[in-house]
């Protein structure tokens, strides 16, 4: 009969609670090393997981972003590389992911982390928690003086007719992924100092192209947006226009007009609602150190015979800032000016079409031009300089981006 007194008096006894005890060390240590390599494992995928999504974010970041756009941004990515079969896995580690932005126009940074709670193999024990991070550097291309901001249309830096456009250091860039997201056509003559695309190029060889980088830069990271985080000013109360075909305007609101004969504008901001300005037949348009923000469908629209002299203010919130259109507002930007017209500064029409003229007297020293815009076409002769840095406030226009894992 069995008893466990004579179990425990037996060597055989003695011996199996002997083992028994010595093995109880050896197992925690076992299950120890389980958790410890599967943490391992699961931290690994963790940190593979936010790598990439943070040079992906990378590819798609704007400076307009706000912190929410950042957060889904991120998410989106770092959840789709995630395996299928790790989704339940890691649904703790979606729910703790944090994606945020910092930086300026030298170089932005995107910042990522996430924890996993991996359950011990031992029951009842404390979960095994391990927490990554990843960041990435956002350095801006090479300076650039057009860009196209649409992403898919054919053509959305179009070069067209007799123009004869000099960039010598400048490129020209395009945001569509398009097999022509960059087309020169007809008898039009480009120099530049590149041409960089998402998508590829029409027209661009030699001897109608001379390209200081040789070959266009095609399939490149879309360009950021330089003007993507400008605000612009408050409504103030709307200000009545002089009457007459001469007159000077004082900077303020100016709502559902339209702006003809010889304007003069005073230095200083100006926003139009509602607004169109178009000078006419030997109108004229001139301001020294001038910003205008065409808001609810506000237009501008200067012919070919009329005078054109427009500067941005070289200081402040908006300096280097000359026409700003709304986002939203899909008004035509036409800019068409006549013999003895110059027109310096960023000219920024995100949601619409740019149609930009030079003329024989702008192809001497050059403007410092930037235009910006859903779409640009170039027509006429035009040259535009790069040693803007004092007439536009130290703000510049890059082409392409370079993306960096620094974390």
């Amino acid at each position: 009969m069995f008893t466990f007194r004579g179990f425990w008096l037996s060597e055989r006894g003695n011996f199996a609670i002997a083992t028994a005890i010595a093995m109880l060390p050896v197992m925690i240590g076992v299950a120890g090393a389980i958790d410890l390599v599967g943490t391992s494992d699961d931290a690994a995928q963790l940190q593979n997981s936010l790598d990439a999504a943070g040079l992906a974010a990378g590819t798609k970041y704007s400076p307009g972003m706000t912190a929410s756009e950042v957060q889904a941004l991120g998410l989106t990515f770092f959840a789709a590389n995630l395996r299928d079969v790790d989704q339940e896995k890691y649904s703790g580690s979606v729910s703790a992911f944090s994606a945020t932005a910092s930086g300026g126009a030298g170089a932005y940074y995107i910042s990522l982390s996430s924890s996993i709670s991996r359950p011990s193999f031992i029951g009842g024990s404390a979960s095994w928690q391990a927490h990554r991070s990843a960041s990435v550097k956002i350095d801006p291309g090479a300076q650039a003086c057009v860009l196209a901001l649409d992403p898919h249309a054919s053509a959305a830096v179009n070069l067209q007719g007799s123009t004869n456009v000099s960039m010598s250091s400048c490129v020209i860039a395009s945001n569509s992924d398009a097999s022509d997201s960059v087309n020169r056509g007809g008898s039009a003559l480009v120099s530049a100092g590149c041409v960089s695309t998402v998508g590829g190029t029409s027209g661009l060889s030699p001897p109608n192209a001379s390209l200081t980088c040789g070959t266009p830069l095609e399939h490149q990271y879309e360009s950021i947006d330089p003007l993507a985080d400008v605000v612009p000013p408050p409504y103030t109360l709307c200000l009545p226009v002089p009457n007459g075909k001469t007159y000077t305007l004082s900077p303020g609101t100016y709502c559902d007009k339209t702006l003809s004969g010889n304007i003069t504008l005073d230095p200083g901001i100006y926003i139009l609602r509602g607004t169109t300005i178009k000078p006419g037949g030997n109108g004229s348009l001139t301001g020294q150190g001038v910003t205008l923000f065409l808001m609810e469908g506000a237009q501008i629209y200067l012919n070919a015979n009329e005078t054109v002299d427009l500067s941005p203010p070289t200081s402040g919130p908006y300096a280097g800032i000359t026409i700003f259109q709304d986002h939203g507002n899909t008004s035509a930007v036409t800019l068409n000016g006549g013999a003895n017209s110059a027109i310096s500064g960023f000219v920024y029409a995100p949601d619409a079409p740019i149609s930009y003229a030079g003329n024989s007297d702008m192809s001497g020293q050059g403007d410092c031009l930037r235009l910006v815009g859903k779409t640009v076409q170039m027509t006429g002769n035009s040259s535009v300089r790069t040693d803007c840095a004092a007439l536009l406030g130290n703000r510049e226009m890059y082409a392409g981006r370079l993306i960096t894992l620094v974390k």
